[in-house]
């Protein structure tokens, strides 16, 4: 096979396969245009904004954005371990990376309790409609990214013979979205 294939191949069979890509290019782009909305809007009133900002709580936000990247630290290092057979270190993977998610979960829940408790809800002004969709949406998208991660440990565990690293790739992939998403989040809502 000569390298020019190779290359190809690579290019049109990426990890995980290119109809994963194809829709983390899709959720990429919603959330790039939420975010040039979010700033346009930050821009018309800065001061709501700024005042609004101010009743997030940073410190959690960045406890949060820690947990993900380790997560996402273990979730490759699963992927790795898979690749090399080496079965123990892809479960520890995925399950300190299902941690990382799951906290993650717990911490956004008790924020979310805060927020509704000071009555600050969907509609309290514009910063917040952006808060509570653009959050809302990230956190099912973790959701559905442990779920995954579930389905692949479970998987590993009862038939590992019949996982496909494809299938590893593309919910390593999925997780990382979920990192990537959020790594532009946490700036555009609780820092600037």
């Amino acid at each position: 096979m000569s390298s020019s294939s190779v290359n190809y191949k690579n290019f049109f069979y990426p990890p995980g396969g290119i109809l994963l890509w194809i829709i983390i290019l899709v959720e990429v782009i919603t959330f790039g245009f939420a975010l040039v909305a979010l700033a346009y809007n930050n821009h018309l009133e800065p001061e709501i904004f700024a005042s609004s900002r101010g009743m997030l709580n940073t410190h959690l936000a960045t406890l949060n954005t820690l947990l993900l990247l380790v997560s996402g630290y273990f979730m490759a290092d699963a992927v790795h371990g898979f690749r090399a057979n080496n079965l123990k270190k892809a479960k520890t993977g995925f399950s300190m990376a299902m941690v990382g998610g799951l906290l993650f979960v717990g911490i956004k829940s008790v924020e979310y309790y805060g927020k509704i408790s000071m009555d600050i809800g969907l509609t309290t002004n514009t910063f917040f409609t952006y808060y509570w969709l653009l959050t809302g949406f990230h956190l099912v998208h973790v959701l559905i990214g442990l779920v995954i991660l579930l389905v692949l440990r479970s998987d590993l565990k009862k038939k590992p013979e019949a996982l496909k690293l494809e299938d590893v790739e593309a919910g390593a992939a999925f997780w990382h979205l979920c990192d990537l998403i959020w790594l532009v989040l946490f700036p555009m809502l609780y820092l600037i």
